[in-house]
């Protein structure tokens, strides 16, 4: 199966920009191969905890209409869509949500991240439960920037038969986790990781790109590089 990683630089609280964007890289991406593409964390709204906790407008619900535009690309090249952004929760607050959009621009899977990092515990609500799918016999797991900094997440995703585990994260160049947090988590684990990550400023600091994936062995197996947004295709399984 071919994944594809993504990376580009969302437009802070506008939805529907980042919505065209992601469209047009599942098509391309698609038109490549991949059978599932991966963004980065809160790709939808660009990483702006602030912003989100200033513009309750910015919080989507998971049948949002303003991602048909995704679901539609989707649908055209069969692939299923890996988005992150503020999802509305059964209570009153939001999480850190990544919605799997399938083939079919039906809703696959949602996992709401779990371990929030500094300001996020002040805007968002932790997710409880882990994140699964299951898409042509590959078993995925889901996991959220932080979230990666544990073992625990990866460990249980072996353990419950995943082969692929995907990060959408926000990472910055001088952020060790390139280094000592997704090979080791592939390694440990046996795990192929795939890494949707951003490019630019936003609130955390300035996105470095380096979206890609590690085989079970930890070598790096795909990286976009740090300068253009766009995708790399991996093949795992």
């Amino acid at each position: 199966m071919i994944l594809a990683a993504t990376q580009f630089t969302p437009v802070a609280g506008d939805v529907d920009a980042n919505v065209r964007t992601i469209a047009d890289l599942v098509r391309a991406a698609g038109a490549e191969g991949a059978r599932v593409v991966v963004f980065a964390e809160l790709c939808l709204t660009g990483y702006e905890p602030s912003l989100i906790r200033d513009t309750p407008a910015l919080v989507l619900t998971e049948d949002d209409p303003r991602l048909a535009p995704v679901r539609e690309a989707c649908r055209a090249v069969g692939a299923a869509a890996v988005v992150n952004g503020p999802v509305a929760t059964g209570g009153s607050g939001a999480g850190i949500t990544t919605l799997v959009i399938g083939p079919d621009g039906d809703l696959l899977a949602r996992y709401d991240k779990r371990h929030l990092y500094g300001v996020e515990a002040e805007v968002f609500e932790p997710g409880g439960a882990d994140g699964r799918f299951t898409l042509d016999g590959v078993r995925f797991a889901l996991a959220t920037c932080y979230d990666n900094r544990f073992p625990e997440p990866a460990e249980r995703a072996a353990a419950d038969g995943c082969t692929v585990y995907l990060a959408s994260s926000v990472l910055g160049a001088d952020n060790d986790s390139f280094e000592k947090v997704y090979p080791v988590r592939a390694r440990d684990f046996g795990l192929y990781v795939v890494l949707g990550n951003v490019l630019g400023a936003n609130e955390d600091g300035v996105g470095c790109g380096l979206a890609g994936a590690w085989g079970p062995d930890g070598g790096r197996i795909a990286e976009a590089g740090s300068e253009k947004p766009g995708f790399v295709l991996a093949e795992v399984g």
